[in-house]
């Protein structure tokens, strides 16, 4: 028995895939699927329900990777335990007519610029299949055990030839080192690394690395970001024997680190003998100008640890990111690893060599590229048509974030005033180390993972919100 009825708008801008996906989770978060209960096949559901297999994949991949389902293989999909949350209190409006409180329901969501969502409608999911299949018929040990500390060496070969060709960074298999993300990537470089106890961290800057930092129980020193990037001046004042930087994409103003101050960083970490850690988180996405290399490309002297991630250019899921050390360093943090267990998947790592050595990652990363330009263009004409010179826009020119600065009003109420039309936006107060030195004016917009034509009516939903209703 199905037991799944979503009622589905065909003709609706929100994809079908997505209105599944929040149909059954909402039948998770409400109990009426409990822990441990089948979802029916792909096959099955895509039978019922008249929809596309691929429809049905995609719906069943985004409740996977948000954790509400597990598969298990050759048995299917299984709704996984919730952690109780407290339920959604009605907003208190403002009192009737007649003098007494009024209450309504905030309206259904119709648009989520969360930072960290990213494009699935094209993704290559037949291919992903055969890769993933293809992973199986390798020698069982390869792709079933516990896999190599540092990662696949065939797989660690693809990134050095990918970083050579993308970003002029030159490294062998041997130094580069697998991680389940940026955050645990972090984490292992403050277990194995005992020279990091002092980090200069940007100002405002990713508060999920900062916060692995503060778990460490490393130091953290705040370094201004200024106009044209990180002061220098104030690193050197600071003392840290280590700095994390965004060069490409600052997290979260957007900025990109000029040549020159890129040659003072390195010249600190020379003079002094630190550490530049770059997190090259989605340097794949530049819209305007000239890619510049990164900054281990012009790292002579190599004391730069240059990380990348999968989440961005791929997908959040796949959990694997990537370190790519010093050669002076890459020999202990080795040594000191070997007690450890690596935390990828060696059945993905196969996958994603397959994926990568036969093109179909870079041709990915092109049409996605094309796709977040087109979706960047469509948000920035909104912005301006919508708003015009009530907003200033902060961060513009790559990635897949901005900032709205919205003159004269307060971020708290934007966003309560934005939900009331069924828009969610972020403040971004809780990337700065002192919350209350974030201007209150400002706003964040992730855009990877809403298209075009919802993007546009977005904008002119929060103009009304924020605008025109003003009272």
């Amino acid at each position: 028995m199905i037991g799944l009825s979503p009622l589905l708008e065909r003709d609706s801008t929100v994809p079908l895939y997505k209105q599944l996906y929040v149909y059954i989770r909402h039948q998770i978060e409400s109990g009426k699927r409990q822990r441990n209960e089948k979802l029916p096949s792909i096959r099955e559901l895509s039978t019922f329900l008249l929809l596309s297999k691929n429809t049905i994949e995609l719906a069943y991949q985004q409740l996977i990777a948000e954790g509400y389902v597990q598969s298990r293989p050759r048995s299917g999909l299984f709704v996984l335990a919730l952690e109780p949350v407290m339920e959604m209190v009605p907003m208190v409006c403002k009192k009737d007519s007649q003098g007494g409180p009024g209450q309504q329901e905030r309206p259904p969501l119709i648009a989520d610029f969360q930072y960290g969502d990213v494009e699935l409608e094209r993704f290559p999911l037949a291919i992903w299949r055969k890769c993933l299949m293809d992973a199986f018929r390798f020698e069982s040990r390869q792709v079933l055990g516990y896999g190599h500390i540092q990662g696949q060496k065939e797989l660690r070969a693809q990134i050095a030839r990918y970083l050579q060709a993308s970003r002029g960074v030159e490294c062998s298999p041997d130094r580069i080192f697998l991680a389940s993300g940026t955050q645990q990537a972090i984490s292992l470089l403050c277990q194995l690394l005992p020279q990091i106890r002092v980090v200069g961290m940007e100002e405002p800057g990713y508060d999920g690395v900062r916060t692995v930092l503060a778990n460490h129980r490393l130091t953290i020193v705040p370094i201004p970001v200024e106009a044209d990037g990180l002061s220098v001046e104030a690193l050197r004042r600071s003392r840290a024997d280590a700095v994390y930087v965004t060069p490409a994409h600052q997290f979260p103003l957007g900025g990109v680190l000029p040549v020159g101050k890129r040659r003072e960083l390195l010249q600190w970490a020379e003079e002094t003998g630190g550490l530049v850690i770059e997190d090259d988180y989605d340097s794949e996405f530049r819209y305007q100008g000239q890619p510049i290399p990164a900054l281990k490309a012009m790292d002579a002297l190599d004391r730069t640890i240059y990380l990348g991630t999968f989440s961005k250019s791929f997908m959040p899921a796949m959990r694997l990111s990537y370190m790519v050390l010093p050669e002076r360093l890459a020999g202990d943090f080795r040594a000191r690893l070997e007690s450890y267990s690596q935390s990828v998947s060696p059945l993905l790592q196969q996958a994603l060599f397959l994926f990568m050595k036969d093109g179909h990652y870079e041709r990915h990363v092109r049409k996605t590229r094309k796709s977040y330009q087109a979706r960047h263009r469509t948000l920035l004409h909104a912005i301006h048509r919508e708003m015009g010179e009530r907003v200033g826009v902060i961060g513009q020119k790559s990635g897949l974030h901005m900032l709205l600065d919205v003159y004269g009003r307060e971020s708290t109420e934007l966003v309560n005033r934005a939900l009331e039309h069924g828009i969610r936006v972020y403040a971004p107060s809780r990337h700065w180390m002192n919350p209350e030195d974030c201007p209150d004016s400002y706003v964040m917009l992730g855009f990877g993972g809403l298209e075009e034509e919802r993007i546009s009516a977005s904008i002119g939903r929060l103009k009304q919100a924020w605008f025109d209703d003003r009272t």
